[in-house]
């Protein structure tokens, strides 16, 4: 499967593997044990199950969040950039940059007007402003961005899954 695309069928998931997937959204950090009693199954059973959802790629990674802010980078934006042409070779050198870039939060690929959409975080205006120019207008495959400076960012759930169809 290509490191950019999302299985479009819906994996195989019974109620236990729900259960997992919906405490670890919640909690990633939880115990072992305390997943297992949650799930109702024994510890090696919810290790187990948990390892088999990384391995079908269901669980896809775990990770901690940061306060930007603390760590001096207060300022955020979303960048929608249009390219100028669509150029294949031009567009992978583009996705293979730009989410490289320590800046870069985010970067999605997006339908309509805008081609990509990216979510940055820097530390002043100023370095935003410098950040566009060194990065995105000298970029000779980029058309036009739209900077939109994030006042707020409130995070959704992330879960919990939908409930299985029993047809």
């Amino acid at each position: 499967m290509s490191p950019h695309s999302e299985p479009t069928h819906d994996a195989e998931l019974d109620e236990i593997d729900r259960i997992i997937i919906d405490e670890l959204v919640e909690n990633a950090r939880i115990s072992n044990a305390t997943l297992a009693q949650r799930a109702g199954i024994a510890p090696s059973t919810a290790l187990l199950r948990t390892r088999s959802l990384v391995e079908r790629g269901i669980i896809t990674g775990y990770r901690a969040e940061i306060s930007l802010g603390s760590v001096g980078r207060s300022v955020q934006a979303l960048i929608s950039v249009k390219l100028r042409a669509h150029d294949r070779e031009k567009i992978d050198r583009f996705r293979e940059r730009v989410p490289q870039l320590s800046e870069v939060l985010s970067m999605f690929h997006v339908s309509g007007g805008t081609d990509y959409l990216l979510h940055i975080a820097v530390r002043s205006t100023d370095e935003l402003r410098d950040w566009v120019l060194d990065n995105l207008a000298t970029d000779e495959s980029v058309g036009h961005t739209e900077t939109t400076l994030v006042f707020d960012h409130v995070p959704g759930s992330g879960g919990p899954l939908p409930a299985a169809n029993l047809d």
